[in-house]
């Protein structure tokens, strides 16, 4: 998701710190022993990860817990006149070790989890939900804020000051403050109960994802998979017990590539099939039941908190505002999507009937015959890029651009302690030399991380004492060296790092006051804007060229393939945008919903794709079952998937502003760049924007590069 890097668990609204030490320091827990509840003598603070234990975090917990509910009575409790400083500035100093907690925990537990940390989830999410609770609900505590709020035009405030009273209030608002008695019951009900859900269709996802495995000897099946990926699938196989073959599985790095050289459509549909049915298969890792429930509740919730349905509540706090301006905004595209689509269609059905190929196209054919069309066309073949795109020379190469840009240098630290040995670890630095921030990355797939590439926060920048700085981790599924082979990626692939990269630098440009507006705390549909501008430069040749090499030749990537690779990589676009638009025309189906939500998800799905004219050879990319961004979470992406879509006008739009000067590293215009990043959500997300362009962003550059116009 490409990732979440908003602040994770953002539905508890804790207002708590990151930061290593707070204005009045306060002692350590009485549990030293526990890692995560002492000071950290580590380089630049960084999680002692080489002394933490996975049974290390229940413990910590209860005890951060029972700290920050101190700290929230003691604030909520005192006899002072509420001031800025008492009430308001208390709040976000609140919780060090439990937002310390919070971040780590989640972080681990999605991208290298094992069964105790599983069970400790499932301990910690209601927990945390129910202090969140114990917050936000705080009705001594809101009458404190609420004080100051009301003479706010009167405290003489500085503009981040004021941002953080508005943010500070409304977040009590759309808490629920206003509940009382059996309503707010309910309400704490209901969060208690999302929680939980959110951490079964997790759960749920990730081991009906590792169950699925197809195995096959005959290595015909393999077409012309390159020998790295195959060498994968044979320890694959070692790996699940099987003395010979090929094993595949659902992770992406093993399944696309299968049903782009599987010569068997045999093989491919069961795959495919493997993939499009995961946690659908009415076992004990189905999520059907599970998501009817969550979309029940949220409208339930928004209902109590006076919205009409989910999606009006959460788009009440975003850029699109409404469900009709987000409806709006994806009808002006769709229908060019869904020609180009079918377009696409007709010539990969073409293509499999001149092969002589008896049956009807389908979804587990288009992947198989994209590949055929694009070499039959422009002579292209994927497979041959993928040598100049070695997994550490295209981080060298986000690394190169953040360089050109923002001066900015990567210094490799094998001192850091890391969570798992496969990481990689950087100080970030500025062209000074002064320290910005650490960045972990971890690029390869494996059964105990969740699927899909992210972002995450360990610590987010803020600036009352003195400068804290940010450490940020970028999180992949990359296929793992193989024997003689590196890791090599696919344009795709390496234009996903680019696109981590970018919610990476968000994260470190950060500076603000408070840790709560910091780095990725803005709204879900500006969030994705820094991270897909990135990607626009990866497809520049002059970019390209300064790190596309052959893995083992040396050899830059030549001219003529950055042509063809471009050329080839037009056509299939409707497909990528209908795939994407599908998904969230789905999540606004879930969340529009007014009342009578469905329990047959299928039927519901089927129904909602049927209006949308979408053609049965695509699927959404993520079906309601394993729609994570949307339901492994409380509240994650739900009513905000569009927001990648949303994005890309703003992304475009901000790329064209670099393009205008006739110089894709203008410095200018990078510095005004990194300016509205190092905002956070001090300000509202288009006031930021037009900050940098000087007006609203247009969409003509979108459709330009979609090929619609």
């Amino acid at each position: 998701m490409k990732r979440t890097s908003i602040a994770i668990m953002s539905s508890i609204l804790l207002f708590a710190s990151c930061k290593d030490t707070t204005p009045e320091k306060k002692p350590e827990p009485k549990m030293t022993k526990n890692p995560l509840l002492t000071e950290w003598n580590t380089p630049h603070g960084v999680p002692p990860f080489d002394k933490i234990k996975s049974s290390d975090y229940l413990p910590a917990f209860k005890i951060a817990l029972k700290e920050n509910q101190d700290e929230i009575t003691a604030i909520s409790e005192s006899t002072e006149t509420p001031t800025f400083q008492n009430t308001i500035e208390a709040l976000e100093f609140s919780g060090k070790y439990l937002s310390r907690l919070q971040r780590i925990f989640y972080a681990v537990n999605g991208a290298n989890t094992d069964d105790t940390l599983k069970a400790a989830a499932k301990e910690i999410t209601p927990a945390m939900a129910a202090h969140g609770d114990f917050v936000n609900l705080n009705a001594k505590l809101y009458d404190r804020v609420k004080a100051v709020y009301d003479q706010k035009d009167k405290l003489n405030l500085s503009p981040e000051e004021a941002r953080l009273l508005e943010e500070t209030h409304k977040r009590f608002v759309r808490a629920g403050i206003s509940l009382q008695g059996k309503a707010q019951d309910r309400l704490r009900e209901i969060n208690k109960r999302l929680a939980k859900l959110s951490g079964d269709f997790s759960e749920n996802l990730l081991d009906e994802t590792n169950a699925f495995e197809y195995h096959t000897k005959d290595k015909k099946e393999l077409g012309n998979l390159p020998a790295s990926l195959t060498s994968l699938a044979v320890e694959e196989a070692k790996n699940r017990k099987h003395k010979d073959g090929y094993s595949f599985t659902l992770q992406r790095p093993s399944i696309n590539p299968f049903l782009q050289s599987s010569p068997s459509r045999e093989a491919r549909k069961k795959l495919f099939d493997g993939y499009a049915m995961r946690a659908n298969n009415d076992n004990d890792n189905d999520n059907k039941a599970i998501l009817s429930e969550m979309a029940t509740l949220r409208l339930e919730k928004a209902k109590l908190l006076g919205y009409e349905s989910h999606a009006a509540y959460i788009l009440s706090d975003n850029m699109a505002e409404t469900p009709e301006a987000v409806y709006g905004f994806m009808d002006k595209l769709w229908p060019s999507a869904l020609a180009m689509a079918k377009s696409e269609r007709e010539a990969l059905a073409k293509k499999m009937k001149s092969e002589g190929v008896s049956g009807t196209f389908a979804g587990s054919d288009w992947r198989h015959y994209v590949e055929k069309v694009r070499k039959e066309r422009y002579n292209f073949d994927e497979e041959e890029t993928r040598p100049y795109f070695e997994v550490n020379a295209v981080r060298d190469g986000v690394f190169a651009l953040a360089k050109e840009l923002f001066g900015l240098t990567f210094k490799e630290r094998s001192d850091i302690p890391k969570w798992h040995k496969d990481q990689q670890v950087f100080e970030v630095l500025e062209a000074d030399g002064k320290h910005l921030g650490i960045i972990y990355m971890d690029f390869f797939a494996r059964p105990s991380k969740r699927g899909g590439a992210w972002m995450n926060a360990l610590r987010s920048q803020m600036n009352v004492d003195g400068m804290v700085t940010p450490i940020v981790t970028n999180n992949f599924n990359y296929p793992a060296p193989s024997g003689d082979s590196p890791s090599l990626l696919s344009f795709t692939e390496a234009e996903t790092l680019f696109h981590e990269f970018g919610h990476a630098l968000h994260g470190l440009f950060s500076n603000v006051k408070y840790e709560s507006l910091s780095g990725t705390n803005v709204p879900r549909d500006f969030v994705e804007f820094p991270s897909q501008v990135m990607e626009n430069w990866m497809s520049e040749p002059q970019v390209l060229r300064m790190f596309a090499k052959h893995y083992k030749t040396g050899e830059v990537i030549p001219d003529v393939m950055i042509k063809k690779m471009k050329d080839a990589n037009s056509f299939n676009g409707g497909f990528a945008t209908v795939e994407y638009m599908a998904a969230a025309y789905l999540d606004m189906a879930w969340h529009s919903k007014t009342e009578d939500i469905p329990t047959d998800v299928n039927a519901f799905e089927a129904a909602a794709m049927k209006k949308l004219g979408l053609i049965d050879e695509i699927i959404p990319r993520y079906r309601s079952t394993y729609f994570g961004h949307i339901f492994s979470n409380p509240v994650g992406y739900s009513s905000g998937y569009y927001s990648y879509l949303w994005s890309e006008v703003l992304d475009a739009d901000a790329f064209q502003a670099f393009k205008d000067t006739g110089n894709l590293f203008d410095p200018a215009t990078a510095k005004r760049y990194r300016k509205m990043l190092s905002m956070g959500g001090s300000q509202l997300g288009m006031d930021l924007y037009k900050g940098f362009r000087g007006s609203e962003p247009e969409i003509e550059p979108l459709l330009k590069k979609k090929g619609f116009k």
